[in-house]
């Protein structure tokens, strides 16, 4: 995806307006393209321009929400700002839009609840899922209710750069203003209630490196455990691919077992037996350097 890098600082550099579509971008979703046209990467890229706002939705209300978003900004607010929004190639049902108050903000500030734990107001374990790989995060949360009693609640995470950059305005602004009471990230806001509720664990998937959901680990108040597409591009069907990557719903399931029993909230064996139960080899090469 060097092509997709050089729009992105080609863009950047001119301060241009408009919106920038990734049709072909993610690892895993361009069947059999291989190497050529895989991207793990390029969020990343677009996370170290201030004018670029890098978006990774997975539902079409999602990228409605932010372009009209974004003419607003562009256009009535005379923003010199452009546009990167990754859409993948890969067709799917597209839910209908949730309602609530605070989708739209949460959309435009990258992250919401999608779908709420079955059953309980207190998960064990909180989803988060990007693009095209929400619909693996939400299978996973069937999965671990139905086969291991897991409460899991589904976060879509439309944007880790945004996320990022306003928890370090935040930070900033906190870090300045000593007398002042301090500031929470909209991040920890969202996923760390401040009366100390949620206890569990975190796990985010996407298809693009384990460094972009890193990002925001320092302001989750409970570990977050990163599954992501680190690694050469490959040929292959997206199932194969997001096996490989250890992206898909089954991996998802045994990150958040295996987080879980690490720190004592579950019994050490269940995440061995998951692994029988899911088919997952231990000591399958690594994808990060095969």
């Amino acid at each position: 995806m060097q092509r997709v890098g050089d729009l992105i600082w080609a863009a950047g550099d001119s301060r241009a307006r408009g919106f920038l579509i990734g049709g072909t971008a993610g690892r895993t979703t361009l069947a059999g393209e291989g190497l050529q046209h895989q991207d793990g990467h390029s969020h990343l890229l677009a996370s170290v321009l201030p004018n670029l706002r890098a978006y990774d939705p997975a539902y079409a209300y999602e990228v409605a929400i932010i372009v009209r978003e974004g003419i607003r900004r562009m256009h009535e607010e005379n923003r010199d700002e452009f546009y990167y929004i990754t859409v993948e190639n890969e067709n799917y049902v597209q839910p209908t839009c949730p309602s609530g108050e605070d989708l739209q903000q949460g959309v435009l500030a990258g992250i919401y609840r999608l779908r709420p734990a079955p059953g309980t107001d207190l998960p064990a374990v909180k989803l988060l899922g990007s693009g095209a790989i929400l619909n693996e995060v939400v299978k996973a949360q069937a999965i671990l209710e139905h086969q291991y009693g897991i409460a899991a609640e589904v976060w879509s995470v439309t944007s880790y750069t945004e996320l990022r950059r306003e928890a370090l305005e935040v930070e900033r602004w906190n870090l300045l203003h000593p007398l002042e009471k301090e500031r929470v990230p909209f991040v920890s806001a969202q996923l760390c209630p401040s009366d100390g509720a949620f206890g569990g664990i975190f796990v985010a998937a996407s298809d693009y490196l384990k460094a972009l959901p890193d990002s925001i680990a320092k302001w989750l108040a409970m570990p977050l455990v990163s599954l992501g597409t680190d690694g050469f591009g490959r040929s292959g069907t997206r199932e194969e691919l997001r096996d490989f990557f250890e992206v898909d719903a089954r991996h998802v399931v045994l990150a958040a077992l295996t987080a879980l029993s690490r720190h004592g909230m579950i019994a050490s064996d269940i995440a061995q037996r998951a692994m029988l139960d899911l088919q997952i080899d231990g000591e399958s090469p690594s994808p990060a350097n095969s």
